[in-house]
């Protein structure tokens, strides 16, 4: 149970992290929501008919963690992939910190992404990122082959819920995961079947929780394949 000193400190980086956000000032034909990430103005088109196409305060907290980490969590140059990236926040801030990022979600989201992403990182960033179809637990080494697609970090926001592909979910996470890979996974709990999620979790990955938001109800966790070879 949180003391008065961390309740305070949650409040105070929430309200940081919420800060990020901005409304546009003039009314537009296209809605669109406004964030201020990597030194960049970014904006992003929703679908509320759709939960994969609204941005949750997870990819919130998990932006502001790259941000405010970049000297130990350095992108530049690395190797990235989002699962269930949704409108691509995550992977342009990641982008625009200079990472090679593979953005990734279910066909019906993907048009909606790549819009989200070639506005916000055409000629801003590094590496031109890519979005590619995956279905969790669907054609992994076919799409995804092992032996060319090293990763050097998973990033992943609010990806469990109650759905029917936990089991999948976790055969992804495991597939694209190698020994040097480093999991960076913020996940708002809701239900029970989200703690027991990661148990099942920890089964085949060292978890480590970095920061814990009990205003919002949100943990983010630090993973490694277990028994990984250390550089």
């Amino acid at each position: 149970m949180q003391g008065k000193n961390g309740e305070k400190e949650d409040e105070q980086v929430v309200s940081e992290i919420m800060a990020r956000c901005f409304f546009p000032s003039v009314i537009t034909t296209t809605s669109w929501e406004g964030f201020h990430f990597a030194g960049h103005e970014i904006r992003i088109t929703e679908a509320t008919d759709c939960y994969g196409a609204v941005v949750w305060p997870s990819a919130l907290v998990l932006c502001h963690f790259l941000e405010t980490n970049s000297k130990e969590y350095n992108l530049a140059d690395k190797n990235v992939i989002e699962i269930g990236a949704g409108t691509g926040l995550v992977s342009i801030v990641a982008s625009l910190l200079g990472a090679r990022v593979i953005a990734t979600d279910l066909p019906n989201l993907l048009g909606n992404l790549q819009y989200n992403i070639s506005r916000n990182t055409k000629m801003k960033c590094r590496h031109r990122p890519q979005v590619k179809e995956l279905s969790w637990g669907m054609a992994l080494e076919k799409n995804f082959p092992k032996s060319s697609n090293h990763f050097d970090y998973i990033l992943a926001t609010d990806v469990v819920y109650a759905h029917p592909f936990l089991d999948e979910l976790l055969t992804t996470f495991d597939h694209l995961c190698q020994d040097t890979t480093i999991i960076l996974w913020v996940m708002k709990f809701r239900l029970d079947k989200e703690n027991k999620f990661v148990d099942r979790f920890q089964e085949l990955f060292n978890l480590e929780e970095m920061s814990n938001f009990p205003s919002l109800n949100i943990k983010l966790y630090k993973a490694m394949k277990k028994n990984c070879k250390r550089a």
